[in-house]
């Protein structure tokens, strides 16, 4: 069932096997990737691909649907200004809760309780804006919201081994680290539900700019996070392939979407 208005559609019933599969994606990216880095800590260059096929994706998304689909029911100032705020939001986060990385366990003597803490925090907020981004996709259309869940999806899993890595450095427990990441996830599926049954029922204004928000939120993780992690230029050749791969991808969901 949907609901028209100002010649654009907004799905106002949620199909199960839809809803059963966003929330799949959300929990598949973020507990296979702490399966992977828990179980064996896979080669360096498999994971600057997989950073680099994330980071395409994300801008992809970003640039190819999300934007798109905004300017479709917003004007282009609203676009743009929507744009640049959720980069600077995000830029704000990501500068006050940084995610936690190998260098914390260069320390001498680290606060294994602080540290564990803020890695908590930190990937709640990132979490948080994550599942926004697929409600409000989700909200327009469901192809959308599962295409975005498929690019988060995407970027959790290299994200996610190169977070619990350094976690289970800390805890020694495999466990006790599995269970603080997947704990999080939580804050994935908290957006998504703000995104899908809050916006929705809002105005068309500000649903496109959501859109375009969350397109803010998706550039700065590929543009400041994924892209130096996947360290292009020291591995060329498996960095540029997983960028061209996730371009690829994205093009393909379009079409066949």
């Amino acid at each position: 069932m949907s609901q028209i208005e100002g010649g654009y559609t907004v799905y106002t019933k949620i199909k199960m096997k839809d809803l059963l599969l966003i929330i799949s994606l959300i929990f598949v990216g973020q507990t296979l990737g702490c399966l992977i880095g828990l179980i064996k800590k896979p080669k360096e260059t498999f994971l600057y691909g997989s950073l680099a096929f994330a980071a395409s994706m994300m801008l992809g998304i970003s640039f190819f649907q999300l934007i798109p689909e905004s300017l479709k029911i917003i004007p282009f100032y609203l676009a743009i200004i929507s744009f640049l705020f959720g980069v600077v939001l995000f830029r704000g986060v990501d500068r006050t809760l940084p995610h936690i990385n190998p260098e914390l366990l260069k320390k001498e003597k680290p606060s294994i309780e602080r540290s564990v803490t803020m890695l908590v925090i930190g990937m709640a907020l990132h979490n948080l804006p994550e599942g926004l981004a697929i409600g409000v996709g989700f909200a327009l259309t469901p192809i959308l919201g599962i295409t975005i869940a498929l690019g988060i999806a995407a970027q959790d899993v290299p994200e996610n081994i190169a977070t619990i890595v350094p976690l289970y450095g800390l805890t020694r427990k495999r466990m006790k680290s599995f269970v603080i990441v997947t704990v999080t996830i939580g804050f994935e599926l908290l957006g998504f539900i703000f995104g899908y049954f809050i916006l929705k029922g809002t105005s068309l204004n500000l649903l496109g700019m959501s859109l375009a928000l969350a397109a803010g939120f998706m550039a700065y993780i590929s543009i400041e996070e994924l892209i130096p992690a996947a360290q292009i230029k020291q591995n060329l050749k498996v960095s540029v392939s997983g960028l061209i791969l996730g371009l690829v991808c994205v093009l393909l969901i379009s079409l066949f979407g």
